[in-house]
């Protein structure tokens, strides 16, 4: 593979790599219809090449009724015309690759769509017909079968089962137009076979998981009450369609395939107790499992430094590393989750409120910090777009326009996922802030044309020049030389400090300024730290 102008290391690169997600609808447009596609991303691969990420990760491009924003797959072979073409696809990973750029795409397992052509043939082929044996067709319960065959609830709200017409019951865990598959059936396990291969012999370089602990479930679909309606796992044991132990004889098999191929990995989306992590990520299964707990942790330096310290221990008692991320495409950007009290709930916030406890400042400031510590840290480091321009979340979309199904499957109590994928800025003017020529598909609030790349690109203290430093000084303070240990130091109870190698970094989580150890500021997350270090801020200190 060439690794044109910069050099991501070959064998294992996953393990200390940046990379950067892109939410493919609303990266960049690049054939004027408000929708971003293959053409846009191609256009833009040399921003990521200078912002220095190692690899992009590609959310689902497949064919697809974009019930659930492509996470409704109905053709796992093929590129959905509104992105492009297979030849598009085929382009990009090759200029990505001459660029240095590794290509992840997604992989979505669980369930397909409902317009999938197994599925149709289900449909057609009415009760008792093989075809419905790829998925989890059940009679109903009650006198007449008009009930839902047991109380498990979906992820996006309401009950996890569908009737059709002849009288059936079909599970989806997650919206109705996306049925589970039935990972028991030789079929749907030869078939992902292929999958695997087809992508893998186009050049991919590796597999992001979707739903990666869901895949088998309790064929005897016992009753759970109310936990049946958690994402996760970690309120049940023995969970009926949670974290099985299943699901790991799939993951090997899987595995087999990708060490056919050099220098190819998958990571994990599976939301399970951190106990149970370490089981997917054993020599012979996932190569790397997105750890979700910083994500979802209080600005608190004691819990940031929980996290990280559990994290690291048990992804080298595997011989991994760990995965840090701080926003993605499924929940609020974190530059506005910071400015938010702690103890909100934010999903129900943009429509409960209240509104005016937000502090956008304060948020963004918090945000800059952060990403201090995740580049900071042993192991990879997920960007999700439009963070490195501290964008925030578009909160106040109106509910007109939201396309998220958590919005009518909530009953209007959440807005759902929109308001993080709504299309990046690259410009301070234009209809979509240099997004395309056209409308884009959501709306953007008219703040982000100041957040734009073109307004950042080049000023000093900027967000997304504080990225570009913070990448590029990554690999000689905190790189290989560092290893994948680090040792915590106590510089008091607001302060999450930890070293590594000949540098520390530090964030002050409290209120009031704190001093900093002997040693240079490498980096700082405001400018002009000197000696001190203001509240809600981070540095890298060189030591010695």
């Amino acid at each position: 593979m060439a690794t044109g102008t910069r050099d991501v290391g070959e064998g294992r690169w996953w393990r200390h790599a940046v990379v950067y997600q892109v939410y493919l609808r609303s990266f960049a447009d690049g054939t004027g219809d408000g929708t971003g596609d293959i053409a846009g991303l191609r256009s833009r691969l040399p921003y990521l090449s200078q912002l220095g990420v190692d690899a992009l990760w590609l959310n689902p491009w497949y064919p697809s009724p974009l019930r659930d924003g492509g996470y409704d797959v109905s053709d796992y072979r093929n590129i959905d015309p509104r992105f492009g073409t297979l030849d598009d696809a085929d382009a990009l990973i090759e200029e990505a690759h001459d660029l240095g750029i590794r290509v992840i795409t997604d992989l979505v397992p669980n369930h397909t769509s409902d317009q999938h052509a197994w599925f149709q043939e289900a449909l057609a082929g009415g009760p008792g017909h093989p075809a419905r044996d790829r998925y989890w067709f059940r009679p109903g319960s009650g006198p007449d079968g008009d009930e839902p065959p047991n109380d498990w609830m979906a992820v996006f709200g309401g009950s996890a089962w569908e009737r059709v017409p002849d009288g059936e019951w079909y599970l989806h865990l997650f919206d109705p137009s996306q049925p589970d598959l039935n990972w028991d059936h030789p079929e749907v396990r030869d078939d992902f076979d292929g999958v695997l291969r087809f992508w893998l012999d186009r050049g991919v370089d590796g597999f992001r998981v979707d739903v990666a602990h869901g895949l088998v479930k309790d064929p005897e679909l016992p009753e759970l009450g109310e936990v049946g309606k958690l994402l996760d796992a970690k309120s049940a044991a023995d969970h009926p369609f949670w974290d099985r132990d299943g699901v790991h004889e799939i993951i090997r098999r899987w595995r087999r395939i990708i060490d056919d191929y050099e220098d190819r990995m998958m990571v994990a989306e599976a939301w399970v107790p951190a106990h149970r992590v370490p089981k997917y990520l054993r020599p012979d299964e996932y190569h790397q499992s997105f750890n979700f707990d910083l994500l979802t942790a209080d600005w608190d330096a004691a819990a940031f430094a929980d996290v990280i310290e559990r994290s690291v221990v048990a992804a080298n008692e595997v011989g991994a590393t760990s995965t840090w991320t701080l926003s993605n495409h499924d929940v609020m950007r974190h530059a506005t989750r910071y400015g938010l009290p702690v103890g909100t709930d934010w999903r129900k916030w943009p429509i409960d409120g209240p509104h005016e406890e937000l502090d956008v400042e304060l948020g963004t400031q918090r945000a800059r910090a952060a990403a201090l510590v995740t580049l900071s840290l042993p192991g990879s480091v997920y960007l999700y777009q439009g963070e490195e321009l501290g964008l925030p979340e578009a909160w106040d979309l109106p509910t007109s326009v939201l396309e998220d199904p958590t919005w009518e499957r909530s009953a209007h109590t959440e807005k759902g996922r929109d308001g993080c994928r709504v299309p990046i800025p690259w410009t301070p003017e234009g209809s979509s802030f240099g997004f395309g020529t056209g409308t884009s598909w959501l709306p953007q609030p008219a703040r982000f044309g100041s957040l734009s790349v073109a307004a950042q690109a080049d000023q000093a203290d900027s967000t997304l020049e504080l990225y570009r430093r913070a990448v590029a000084l990554r690999d000689e303070w905190f790189g290989s030389a560092a290893g994948d240990e680090l040792s915590m130091v106590d510089l008091g109870v607001d302060v999450l400090a930890f070293r590594r190698a000949d540098a520390m970094c530090i964030a002050n989580m409290g209120q009031a300024a704190v001093a900093l150890p002997d040693g240079r500021v490498v980096l700082a997350s405001v400018p002009g730290v000197d000696g001190e270090l203001p509240a809600n801020t981070a540095a890298w200190i060189a030591l010695g």
